[in-house]
């Protein structure tokens, strides 16, 4: 609720001096006009320079008749003074109204003019130095504090303002009311809000009203924005551009739609802020029907030239997942901005087209565009998404470069971007060297150290943060619970998940769960798992399909059969889950369930994704596919693959057949194997790459076989090279013959 501060004899007070404060202004009517007198056309003389404007003016001013040609000279001089931002000049006009006796009628003139040149500290110079300042001057550097980020000065000076005698208008309320919401001061700014009221200031002005809504949508205070703007009799666009921001910053974009429609309604124009800002809600909510509507208005108001608007507009086709028409609306602009860039590039990662993004951001660079902080974190989630360590080498330089380094979200991204590229070293070393760790940066680290199956490096760094005086969040909490997961750590995993539930301010999410029922199925603790699903009363298709997973790994039909029920039940049409059944029921040999499962799978249209595998060699991406020999590189990735082979072979490997999930012969079981995405993307890498001391990364978008597995730790220790995997979920770092996983995954 908006409560109005102020008691009875509050009241009277100010009512009292506010007939005192019309008598002055009464009594000085003559010097009100000369205060605000306008500035004749400056003289021809004056046109050279102001600094011979002003020296001329200093030889003739003796000879100045009347008060007001005096004045109209000073004027005339300020304000050319503007134009050329001559501080030294105004400075000696300034000494020469004092001299004169007309310093206190040139004061707002003076307190203006440093303004408007940038200079805040001499404008309050002037201001302290005269006893009387009109409300214009009080305005005028409140304004301008605000303006420059130093609202804590600026509210200072609007509290002085009454002791002092002058009563706050319309515009100093305006101006004081961003300061209180720039500060969060929430009960300072209940107490403005009561003394506009007291002043007849309220709600019946529309300036202050807007304001005022703005201040208590910031404040997160939005039933109160709403009886504001209630209240307000004749609203206009900037009343309702506020409260449509307002709700869209707080999560609720439909009310934003709403007051839009309300506001179109009762005939009021709306202007580009209005507009972007609806676009922004369309967004969010996917609502691309009512987006496409406002893009017609745009056009139909001649919008569509605005930066912000086709901003905007190219936004929330990306968050709609129209990519095409996100970049049709972009090259519709001459000149883009680093806002509209940065959209673009951003949308473009969020629908992973990674590769576009990236091209777009060299196209940024060449467009002598200076990139900031949210441009190179989204560019750094395109290298992380593709694994491309060296381009996310380049682009830690250009943060480097740019001064960057310290800001914690291009911190946390490149974090991010070393974990998943498997560069954990590298992570950590950019974390130690912030000198604040914050919990972004923190949660980062955890996750990647998660990711690559250090989990006892987790668990180091998770017990250090109440030491850092830092809390865990949401996002910390799975990050342990997938370090212990990747790692096979049983007990510290169900110690955390327990003191997560027993944390009052931790919300347990379908996340956590479906990450505590891999751990407990994967270690064989198939009850247990199914037991804390029926506990928690969640009704996830994603945690059920967990299970079943779990279930054919360890080959338990049975409770595979029951959990299977249960997807269908919630999602009938879940591809994933009919492959897994499909997949136990072949690892056990029951060729005539695999059949049915197939043909259920083709009548609901289900496909299998295809296994693939990437492989960066000297900064190009190679794609391969299972048992495709569509590479231009073919024969000679074969040949590669048939040495592999045999070298392995003397080490003692034996194809694993049991991972061939076909109705096959054993000798084309065999053969099958060989031709695994992953095997051909290690043949072409150690056959293509020049540098024989390069690690060797392959990304993979399905779980690695374990016959691939086992082959990649004996080729590792063959060829004496590293060879960093990174599967659909986790990574897998083979070196000397061994994994980092344990061979536990």
């Amino acid at each position: 609720m908006v409560h109005y501060v102020g008691s009875s004899h509050a009241v009277n007070s100010l009512a009292r001096r506010r007939k005192e404060m019309q008598r002055f202004l009464l009594q000085n009517l003559n010097w009100l006009t000369i205060q605000h007198a306008k500035a004749s056309p400056t003289p021809p003389r004056f046109l050279k320079s102001s600094s011979c404007a002003v020296k001329r003016f200093f030889a003739t001013s003796l000879n100045v008749g009347s008060l007001s040609d005096s004045l109209q000279l000073y004027f005339s001089l300020i304000q050319q003074c503007i134009g050329t931002k001559s501080i030294t000049d105004i400075a000696r006009i300034q000494s020469h109204a004092l001299k004169r006796g007309f310093h206190q009628i040139l004061v707002n003139k003076l307190v203006d003019a440093y303004l408007k040149c940038g200079r805040v500290r001499y404008a309050r110079k002037v201001f302290d130095e005269v006893p009387h300042r009109h409300i214009v001057a009080w305005n005028s550097i409140i304004a301008s504090y605000i303006r420059n980020g130093r609202s804590e000065e600026a509210i200072e000076l609007y509290l002085r303002m009454v002791p002092d005698g002058v009563l706050p208008d319309e515009f100093t309320f305006s101006s004081v009311f961003k300061a209180f919401s720039d500060l969060g001061l929430v009960r300072e700014g209940r107490r403005a809000h009561g003394q506009s009221v007291v002043l007849g200031l309220g709600v019946s002005n529309v300036f202050v009203g807007s304001a005022l809504v703005d201040m208590y949508a910031k404040f997160g205070k939005m039933r109160d924005a709403r009886l504001v703007s209630n209240q307000v009799v004749r609203k206009d666009v900037v009343l309702y551009t506020a409260l449509i921001v307002g709700y869209s910053h707080h999560d609720e974009d439909g009310e934003s739609l709403q007051v839009f429609k309300n506001m179109t309604r009762k005939g009021i124009g709306a202007n580009e802020y209005t507009l972007s800002s609806v676009l922004i809600c369309c967004g969010n909510l996917k609502n691309v029907d009512t987006g496409k509507l406002i893009h017609g208005l745009i056009i139909k108001t001649g919008l569509d030239s605005a930066v912000t608007s086709q901003t905007s507009l190219l936004t929330m086709y990306s968050r709609c997942g129209l990519v095409g028409d996100s970049l049709m609306v972009f090259e519709q602009l001459n000149d883009p901005n680093l806002v509209t860039w940065t959209s673009v590039i951003a949308g473009l990662v969020q629908n992973g087209i990674e590769e576009i993004a990236l091209t777009k951001f060299r196209q940024m660079l060449r467009s002598s565009v200076t990139p900031n902080s949210f441009t190179l974190s989204s560019v750094l989630r395109a290298c992380s998404s593709l694994a491309m360590l060296e381009q996310g080498k380049q682009i830690h330089a250009i943060v480097m470069k740019f001064g960057l380094d310290m800001d914690k979200y291009v911190g946390a991204a490149l974090i991010d971007f070393y974990g998943k590229c498997g560069s954990t070293e590298m992570a950590r070393s950019v974390f130690d060297g912030f000198l604040e760790v914050d919990l972004v940066s923190m949660n980062s680290l955890i996750y990647g150290y998660a990711q690559n199956g250090f989990g006892h490096e987790a668990l180091q760094l998770f017990n250090r943060m109440k030491d850092l005086g830092l809390e865990p969040n949401n996002v910390t909490w799975l990050g342990a619970l997938s370090a212990c997961n990747n790692a096979g750590l049983l007990e510290e995993g169900c110690h955390i998940f327990s003191s997560a539930r027993n944390d009052g301010n931790v919300e347990l999410a379908k996340d956590h769960y479906a990450c505590m029922v891999d751990l407990l199925g994967r270690a064989g603790k198939l009850k247990e798992a199914e037991m804390l699903i029926n506990e928690a009363n969640i009704s996830d298709t994603v945690i059920w399909r967990t299970l079943l997973s779990a279930c054919r790994i360890h080959g338990d039909v049975d409770m595979a059969r029951r959990v299977m029920n249960r997807v269908i039940d919630l999602t009938p049409e879940d591809g994933g889950s009919h492959v897994l059944m499909s997949n136990l029921y072949a690892s056990i040999g029951n060729w005539s369930e695999v059949i049915e499962m197939k043909s259920t799978m083709r009548e609901m249209r289900l496909k299998k994704n295809p296994a693939m595998s990437w492989v960066d060699v000297e900064r190009e991406i190679h794609t391969f596919m299972a048992g495709n020999w569509s590479h231009p590189n073919s024969s000679d990735i074969n040949e590669k693959l048939e040495e592999l082979i045999e070298k392995v072979k003397e080490l003692g490997y034996v194809p694993d057949t049991r991972f061939v999930l076909q109705h096959l012969d054993e000798e084309k079981k065999i053969r099958s194997l060989y031709y695994h995405s992953e095997k051909l993307a290690v043949a072409f890498a150690l056959w293509r790459s020049t540098n024989k001391n390069t690690t060797i990364r392959v990304l993979k978008n399905l779980r690695i076989c374990g016959d691939c597995h086992t082959w990649m730790k004996l080729v590792s220790k063959i060829v004496g090279r590293d060879i960093i995997a990174r599967d659909a979920k986790r990574f897998h770092h083979f070196r000397n013959g061994l994994c980092s996983c344990g061979d536990y995954w």
